[in-house]
């Protein structure tokens, strides 16, 4: 791995979330300083997990039986 970064795998268990997250995470560019070469990602070390923007209060649940 480059010197600084670290594989996905190893963020996600950091983080305590799936691979697959911080890989949507990643194409999103959601994590700065994140770089793809070949098919896999170099996460930079120090970096933070980024808020969640996903809804989770419930609030649109049921919307379209309104």
């Amino acid at each position: 791995m480059i010197e600084g970064y670290t594989t996905i795998k190893e963020i996600a268990e950091q983080w305590g979330i799936t691979p697959r997250r911080v890989q949507v995470l990643c194409n999103n560019g959601k994590i700065p300083g994140a770089v793809k070469f070949g098919r896999d990602w170099a996460v930079p070390r120090n970096t933070e997990k980024p808020e969640d923007g996903r809804a989770t209060t419930g609030e649109y649940k049921n919307w379209r039986n309104k």
